[in-house]
């Protein structure tokens, strides 16, 4: 039977077979150190493909580089052997709930996370460490020399990290490496239409720009967006005080666009329905300027009734083909011209004499006289919706366009948003002063309203939201707020490592799960009505080391006691939902989803989602036991590998499952796995 895998997913890998599905013929198989054949690149050919876009040893090229960046490519790529291991004492509604909240260093959880979550978030935001000479960076062993791994700080998970001081020869080197490695593995996490939003100050700004252009590409760059973070300059600041931060905003794909903003009351007040049309509405203008590029909107429009030819402005042009535009104008007077000149017949559509036809138009429909207007009117309404185009000065000006209310988007998200609009730093600390009565138990948060806006204008109903740098948890308060206001369903996950504090909660983590609690009760409490269904509870993880013992030993190292191993090599202190969820892990399950177990024969069943994946890790395995977990219809199943002592036992085990869920030979050796 084939092993669940004990390490990540390596990033080469899949750089390997995201290549080959553009350019499968640059690929050829050669036999690895192990002796397996495998798909390898062919560079002579790949070059070849390339052509003249191929770049090797040119003496000057554009490029941005600092110490360490060969190996923070290298190391988000490098697959590591650890775990997430479940912590349903310290979460809220285990059970039902679908939010995540992970303790560990981010980018060891991104690694392993990437395979359930690969493609599945439509929004990441980030708060990351703006490296001003006292914030605590993550450091990493490939950009450290011995000295500084000696004084790196350890927490109580061992977790190391410690203070950038700008007196570091490699002050913004490090800061570089930490974020271009996260950033490289974040990426694989968006969605086609997903996009990050990247909150950093003017000291690191330029620095991530280029390094967010290399890891998301030039083209998906979106913004650079102005937060105005106070309402007043502070006093004791040395220079030009800073109002504002960046909020840097990369896609996923070069097309993105955010939803517009809701429109506002002020906004609205220019639309009116003078005619009772079937919305509120404003009139714009037909035309347009710079006609020179526009030669083939100048045309004229004959007006129906006084016969005049209707041109665009001198140096204009029609803002809509003439096509468009006589559709619209048959709409406004669906009678044929040669008819409604003819005052004659004009009188006989009007229902009126000869005589009141010739009186001087009075209204925008051409009302000659109130009863007449009305004829008109009924006769137009009768032959389709009412005109979106329509005769200036009393019907004998030029042609304006009606702009419905109802057919407006809404706001368009700009670069600039003040804080008027999202908010600013001690509404932010006043969020939380209430919240934790009267405590401020975290010094730079940011505003629910900053956060509500990217949720609003990046993420749908149902989306999945990511933080890495999750610091006093904005992110999953904000999504809770969101999911009140439009009954949206959104998930989030939130990565941070258990940095040291200066008060009772000893660490960031505990700040942040404190925060979700008190959030969730507070959003209950003030809607009891509305907020039965809503999800405020979260599944807490702590990033581990892996789950099995070590048995790769050298022959000359083996001895009785290690050979034990291979019968079991499990680590004892570790419980069957460490061992589920390290399953779904490596199998690509969210941690999400929910669990339900069965005892058959003694031995405890975990079904994972109705079937997607069924676990027992049991001793022993019963035909009974294989009966239950047949009749789930499983997707995908695992057992512990030292549940089958002979050969003919696993073979039994694949004939049985043959038989119960019709699986083919192929089918059992790919849906089974053992640990």
């Amino acid at each position: 039977m084939k092993h669940i895998d004990k390490q990540t997913i390596d990033g080469t890998q899949l750089n390997i077979d995201a290549l080959y599905k553009i350019a499968p013929s640059c690929f050829t198989e050669a036999k690895g150190e192990d002796g397996t054949i495998r798909k390898v690149v062919d560079f002579a050919k790949l070059r070849l493909l390339l052509g003249d876009f191929a770049v090797e040893d040119v003496p000057e090229v554009y490029d941005f580089t600092w110490v360490g960046k060969r190996a923070a490519m290298l190391e988000a790529a490098a697959p590591i052997r650890k775990t997430l291991r479940p912590c349903p004492e310290e979460s809220v509604d285990w059970d039902t709930t679908q939010n995540l909240y992970i303790e560990g260093d981010n980018l060891e959880v991104l690694k392993l996370l990437q395979n359930s979550y690969m493609g599945k978030v439509k929004m990441i935001y980030i708060d990351p460490p703006y490296n001003t000479g006292n914030d605590f960076v993550y450091h990493d062993d490939f950009s450290m020399s011995n000295e500084e791994y000696d004084e790196t700080y350890r927490d109580d998970e061992g977790n190391r990290y410690r203070r950038n001081l700008d007196s570091y020869g490699r002050f913004h080197s490090d800061w570089c490496s930490m974020m271009f490695s996260r950033l490289i593995v974040a990426r694989s996490f968006l969605t086609p239409d997903g996009a990050i939003f990247i909150s950093i100050d003017d000291r690191e700004a330029e620095n991530l720009i280029k390094i967010c252009n290399e890891v998301f590409g030039e083209l998906c760059f979106v913004a650079n967006i102005c937060w105005q973070k106070t309402y007043s300059p502070r006093n004791d600041s040395k220079g030009i005080p800073a109002e504002k931060e960046h909020i840097l905003v990369y896609s996923k794909n070069p097309e993105w666009i955010p939803k517009k903003l809701p429109r506002t009351e002020e906004m609205n007040k220019v639309y009116s329905n003078p005619d009772n049309d079937k919305s509120a509405w404003r009139n714009v203008d037909a035309f347009a300027s710079e006609a020179k590029t526009h030669q083939g909107m100048v045309y004229a429009i004959q007006h129906p009734f006084t016969g005049e030819m209707i041109y665009p402005y001198k140096n204009g042009h029609w803002r809509y083909s003439q096509q468009e535009m006589l559709e619209h104008m048959n709409k406004w007077c669906p009678y044929e011209l040669k008819d409604l000149n003819d005052s004659s017949k004009r009188a006989e559509i009007c229902g009126v004499s000869e005589k009141d036809v010739r009186t001087e138009v009075k209204g925008i429909i051409l009302k000659y006289s109130l009863a007449e207007s009305k004829a008109l009117a009924e006769k137009v309404l009768q032959n389709g919706p009412w005109p979106k185009f329509f005769f200036t000065k009393n019907g004998q000006g030029g042609i304006a366009r009606k702009a419905y209310l109802s057919e407006v988007e809404g706001k368009m998200v700009t670069n600039l948003w003040l804080h008027t609009e999202v908010g600013h730093t001690d509404e932010a600390k006043k969020e939380l002063k209430s919240l934790f009565e009267g405590d401020i138990p975290f010094d730079t948060p940011k505003p629910i309203r900053l956060l509500d806006r990217i949720i609003y204008i990046a993420t749908d109903k149902d989306s999945i939201v990511l933080d890495f740098f999750s610091g006093s948890a904005t992110t999953a308060h904000a999504v809770l707020q969101r999911n009140i206001q439009d009954n949206g369903e959104r998930k989030f996950i939130l990565v941070q490592i258990p940095e040291g504090i200066d008060n009772k909660y000893r660490n960031l983590c505990e700040i942040g799960k404190e925060r979700i609690r008190r959030a969730g009760k507070k959003i209950k409490s003030d809607s009891p009505l509305t907020t039965q269904g809503l999800d405020t509870g979260f599944r807490v993880f702590k990033c581990d080391e892996t789950n099995y013992k070590d048995v790769a030993f050298s022959p000359k190292d083996y001895s009785q006691e290690s050979l034990d191993l291979f019968t079991d090599n499990i680590k004892e202190d570790r419980s069957d939902l460490d061992l589920l969820f390290d399953c779904m892990l490596r199998w690509g399950v969210q941690l999400s989803m929910p669990l339900s177990t069965t005892k058959v024969d003694g031995c405890t069943i975990h079904n994972v989602d109705d079937g997607n994946l069924v676990a027992c890790f049991a001793g022993t395995v019963t035909e009974k036991v294989i009966d239950t977990i047949a009749a789930m219809s499983p997707v995908r199943v695992v057992f512990r590998d030292s549940s089958f002592t002979e050969a003919s036992t696993k073979m039994n085990l694949y004939e049985l499952f043959k038989q119960k869920c019709g699986w083919l030979e192929s089918e059992v050796k790919n849906n089974i796995r053992v640990i």
